[in-house]
């Protein structure tokens, strides 16, 4: 069931549109990430679900009310909606239980709700602290539980993790999806990083020009996008001209298998985990010289040179027997996806 509704919403800033017919559909309980690049409509898109902006055409939904379309504009303050900001932005004159409670009424801070929240953000204990005493992610954890103390229907998220260092988002994302998932809240995360969003989301809008060119779940969106420009934004890819006949193209690579019957010129694309490197003599595959070796810890990249000049980049789990000026043989896992030419 639909929880949050928003049909053909057009916003923007003086003549100039942002956004141009965006449709979303949140179900209740369900964290939608809105992921796209920098000047896409994030923020705009952010700020008129919150009632910062006002909307030009469509509407905003949340539990079968109506927000803003028409001549209805519900204030920020009536709407019901919690914000997690990019900063965490607490109060610095207030402790962590002062900025977890502010939004309460007063009997609802003295009734365990702030003490419940700090559990449920793993921060039991911190109350009596003061902003300045807790890190990064501290702060932000606080600034999520401040965002559900009243209980919102819906709780947005304005890129949260970004300022934080590598290891750190990836624990504070497992953890802020972990209580949102108890909290039961639906939510909607604004992000232009393409793995937080497949990895933290139960849907993923990619936002492009104002639009929503694709919506749909993470590994749908990741392994059959919309088209070669979502392919090229939501993950590391290695494309070829090509031209396929009944679902198969000829590559540098060699003759590919593609989704569905594709045929006549276009692009054919694959992710980088699909090209499987071995030893050459030893397995089938074309030849290509190793030009380098990124060693990440849990995988490497291996960036790949083919005897006409082609470049491409393998990644591969653990540590890579080959070094640069290598000879190994290359090879395609899986099915590749095929995006015929635009016809003008």
């Amino acid at each position: 069931m639909t929880f949050l509704d928003v049909k053909g919403l057009v916003a923007g800033y003086g003549s100039e549109p942002v956004l141009c017919g965006v449709d979303l559909a949140v179900p209740e309980g369900g964290l939608l990430a809105v992921l796209g690049p920098s000047g896409c409509g994030k923020t705009t898109l952010l700020r008129v679900l919150a009632g910062f902006h006002p909307v030009r055409d469509g509407q905003v939904v949340l539990a079968d009310r109506l927000l803003a379309g028409g001549s209805v504009h519900v204030p920020p303050e009536r709407r019901g909606i919690g914000i997690v900001p990019q900063e965490g932005a607490l109060f610095p004159h207030l402790t962590v239980a002062g900025n977890v409670g502010f939004g309460l009424p007063r009997h609802g801070r003295r009734n365990g709700r702030v003490d419940e929240l700090l559990d449920l953000v793993g921060l039991s204990g911190y109350g009596a602290r003061m902003p300045a005493q807790l890190s990064g992610g501290q702060q932000q954890r606080v600034a999520l539980a401040r965002a559900l103390a009243p209980r919102p229907g819906v709780v947005l998220m304005d890129e949260p993790f970004s300022s934080l260092d590598a290891s750190l988002r990836d624990e504070l994302r497992v953890d802020v999806r972990a209580a949102l998932r108890a909290f039961g809240a639906t939510a909607v995360l604004v992000t232009h990083d393409q793995g937080e969003a497949l990895g933290v989301a139960d849907a993923v809008a990619v936002l492009r020009n104002g639009v929503v060119a694709q919506l749909g779940a993470p590994q749908q969106v990741y392994t059959d996008p919309a088209d070669l420009g979502v392919a090229l934004f939501v993950g590391e890819a290695v494309t070829f001209d090509a031209v396929a006949r009944d679902g198969v193209a000829e590559t540098p690579l060699g003759r590919l298998p593609v989704h569905g019957r594709a045929s006549g010129a276009g692009t054919v694309l694959v992710r980088p985990e699909q090209l499987l490197v071995g030893d050459h003599g030893e397995v089938a595959g074309v030849v290509a010289t190793v030009d380098d070796v990124l060693f990440h810890g849990h995988d490497a990249t291996v960036l790949l040179r083919l005897a006409n000049g082609t470049r491409m980049r393998s990644r591969v789990q653990g540590v890579l027997p080959a070094q640069p000026g290598d000879e190994v043989a290359v090879r395609v896992s899986g099915t590749a996806l095929f995006f015929p030419e635009r016809r003008s």
